[in-house]
């Protein structure tokens, strides 16, 4: 029976933040990833979240914002889990950096077809017009340059290298995958990470980094 005040509404709604911020971060990096920044709206992101702007605004007071959440929050941590991890756990670090190499590609030849990575895009996209993206983005490069110079300093060619030169080293192997995913999603194929993949575990048996 109902009660004189009538039927209490039935909320499923729950207050949950995390979860609500969680979720728009996932939809939005991947939303970025595959149209780009500027080419997705504040709609897009309410549409494929079904979330009302208010809700969005007052987690994400714009658009830029939540770009520069999705950098830290998914594109810094990415690029811990798939590289810097692996890595620096590996016996070696060109076996690391050969498995990681692998792994990437087997995973883009599973889906069919390259996006590439994320953080590459945002730079290419982004870095020449904000400042404060270009920040965020050097960030990430720089976490993922000084974890590859600490891993050479642990090889007996690194020893001999000081810690400009460790990073002179670290920034290259950052490049040569960077450039050969730019190759790869521009192509459709991933050939120019193969083809990377081999010269680069070449180039570290060469300078004693293996």
């Amino acid at each position: 029976m109902n009660s004189p005040m009538g039927p209490k509404p039935n909320r499923t709604r729950q207050n949950d933040p995390a979860g609500f911020r969680t979720r728009v971060l996932d939809v939005a990096a991947n939303l970025f990833q595959t149209h780009g920044y500027h080419a997705t709206s504040i709609k897009d992101v309410m549409q494929a979240t079904d979330v009302s702007g208010g809700a969005l605004h007052h987690h994400f007071p714009s658009k830029k914002q939540l770009a520069l959440a999705v950098i830290q929050d998914r594109v810094a941590p990415a690029v811990r889990q798939t590289w810097i991890a692996p890595v620096l756990s590996a016996s070696s670090l060109e076996k690391g950096i050969a498995a990681v190499f692998r792994e990437i590609i087997a995973g883009l030849e599973s889906r069919g077809s390259v996006a590439g990575c994320p953080l590459n895009n945002l730079a290419l996209e982004l870095s020449l017009s904000d400042p404060d993206f270009r920040g965020a983005i050097n960030a990430v490069f720089d976490e993922w340059q000084a974890a590859f110079a600490q891993r050479i300093a642990a090889t007996r060619g690194g020893t001999r290298l000081d810690r400009a030169k460790r990073m002179d080293a670290a920034a290259f192997i950052v490049s040569v995958y960077s450039g050969a995913m730019t190759l790869a999603k521009s192509a459709q194929s991933t050939s120019p990470l193969r083809a990377a993949a081999t010269v680069l575990s070449r180039w570290l048996r060469e300078r004693d980094f293996s």
